[in-house]
């Protein structure tokens, strides 16, 4: 349990934003549920699927924002 804990804690900075322009944002696609950057312009893949839903629940208890929009700038 305390592994996973830690792998949760890894992303803390994700559920911990800037309420101005939030970095990350939660982002359902087609294939599934995705944390994206908006930074980066890219999505933040977290291997482990029980840290994935853990950091998913503490980043919609934290009130990021989250959409079926992709968040991103365009593609170049």
């Amino acid at each position: 349990m305390k592994k996973l804990e830690d792998a949760i804690e890894a992303y803390a900075d994700l559920w911990q934003d800037d309420e101005q322009w939030p970095r990350w944002v939660i982002w359902n696609t087609a294939a599934g549920t995705l944390v994206f950057d908006r930074e980066t312009n890219c999505p933040v893949y977290i291997d482990d699927e029980a840290a994935q839903q853990e950091v998913l629940r503490r980043m919609r208890a934290a009130g990021v924002p989250e959409s079926e929009d992709y968040p991103g700038r365009p593609c170049a």
